[in-house]
């Protein structure tokens, strides 16, 4: 259920309920569901129809068609958080004899494992997964499109590989590991890889009259990985939580992030973009603002799951149309309403409970060579490095319980920084991946490496 809807503005409920009005009224979509989550929880549901007197809840299924794939990557991450495989194996190991076992697990959950975008025909979305009873079905003669880890290249088939991948290591049907070890735990009981009562049914609406044609519903057999989930506002709303925060029935926090990080060569176009692909989630920076999740389509239904982690907030949109609105788009607004308008509130500022005084003293401004830094300690036991300028390297480093810290992000990501002392135990100077950073500019009482001139500073003279 929802939490009651007063728990935002009337403004900012009227501008989310008039947005989803204008996507339904210019997509030309039967219906339209939408969500918001904010603070761990769905706060705003609403709907439009062109049925009077009608419209779906939070309960209703539609089909998501690809945010299956973001729950088919959260089943093969647990297999890696087990220690069954290695994000780096390549398939073969696991899975042999599929002709593209030459990709890792890792390429394949972020689309650069060089496969083809679709299986042979006939398309596979509009025809029934009956016709492809053998992954070489899937695959086809000539699975790989590309140099394997070169570029992102969209694959369904490469889902096909991976779910297959699950039900090999778990001996099991990915139907029913899906639903134990992740639907079950999060509670999603909406969520079913063939539709139940109540569920929209799917249309296509002519581009040019105002008619619409009903869309098959068709199993999708072995590419059910890809793209067979049908689900709900309410559902998906619980799901984003778990994205964003995590859950550790299923994954951890820190897996769920590793999710949300680019994994995938990008193309020019998609730089240009800010979109980015990481390991089973879409990404993309829009209007200053970073966003995670995926989109989903299968004849007859759209789908959209966006997350703004920074600000607390995501959204989920559901449509039962072939084309029609464009939910990116409208994931993203309604992401942004409600970020604006009601920004996150900060957690109240305390002091840390206790401090390590070998620790304390790095605190303070440093220097590389002639660029000034701060380092400062984080409320998580760890510290920080950031230019005093604005710009340059910046990175947060992990406490490693020796005296030592692991970087976690931009350049420094996984380089060691640690504190040199000299023998009488004062620091001498901070070592950074072999960086040497000073109290003072070139400070001729560390080991700076090349030396300091004798003569020391000077003018022009």
């Amino acid at each position: 259920m929802t939490t009651p809807q007063e728990e935002l503005l009337p403004s900012t409920r009227r501008a989310l309920s008039h947005r989803i009005a204008v996507a339904q009224a210019e997509g030309r979509t039967p219906s339209l569901v939408a969500a918001v989550v904010r603070g761990g929880r769905a706060v705003w549901h609403g709907a439009r129809t062109s049925v009077d007197g009608h419209g779906p809840d939070e309960n209703v299924q539609y089909r998501i068609g690809s945010i299956t794939k973001t729950f088919t990557a959260a089943l093969v991450l647990r297999l890696r958080d087990e220690g069954v495989l290695d994000l780096g194996d390549p398939l073969e190991k696991h899975l042999p004899g599929t002709g593209a076992g030459e990709a890792t697990i890792a390429e394949l959950l972020a689309h650069s494992g060089g496969l083809a975008a679709e299986s042979p025909a006939p398309w596979w979305e509009r025809t029934p997964g009956s016709l492809r009873p053998e992954l070489a079905d899937v695959l086809g003669k000539q699975p790989l499109r590309h140099p394997v880890g070169r570029r992102h290249h969209y694959s369904n088939p490469g889902y096909t590989l991976l779910g297959s991948l699950v039900e090999k290591l778990r001996g099991a049907a990915w139907e029913d590991v899906l639903r134990r070890e992740v639907l079950e735990p999060l509670g999603l009981d909406r969520t079913s890889t063939r539709p139940s009562a109540p569920h929209a049914g799917g249309w296509a609406v002519h581009p040019w009259a105002d008619v619409m044609l009903p869309e098959p519903a068709e199993d999708l057999g072995l590419m059910a990985p890809a793209g067979q989930l049908w689900s709900t506002t309410g559902d998906l709303a619980r799901f984003a939580v778990f994205l964003a925060r995590g859950d550790d029935r299923v994954l951890d926090a820190e897996t769920v992030r590793e999710m949300r990080e680019p994994a995938a060569p990008a193309e020019s176009a998609d730089v240009v973009d800010g979109a980015a692909y990481g390991l089973g989630l879409q990404i993309q920076h829009r209007e200053g603002r970073l966003l995670v999740g995926h989109s989903g389509s299968l004849p007859g239904f759209l789908a959209n799951l966006t997350i703004a982690a920074d600000d607390d907030v995501a959204a989920v949109i559901l449509t039962n149309c072939t084309s029609g609105p464009l939910l990116a788009g409208v994931g993203a607004d309604l992401v942004r309403i409600v970020a604006e308008a009601e920004p996150r509130m900060p957690e109240p500022w305390r002091p840390l409970r206790e401090v390590d005084s070998s620790v304390l003293e790095l605190a303070g401004q440093w220097y590389w060579g002639t660029h000034a830094f701060a380092l400062r300690l984080t409320s998580d036991g760890g510290v920080s490095l950031e230019p005093l300028s604005g710009q340059g390297r910046r990175s947060r480093f992990r406490v490693n319980g020796d005296g030592s810290w692991t970087g976690l992000e931009g350049y420094y990501a996984g380089e060691l920084l640690r504190a040199v002392r000299r023998g009488d135990g004062t620091v001498s100077h901070l070592d950074l991946g072999s960086f040497v950073f000073t109290r003072q500019p070139y400070d001729e009482k560390a080991s700076v490496p090349g030396g300091v001139d004798p003569e020391g500073w000077r003018g022009i003279g």
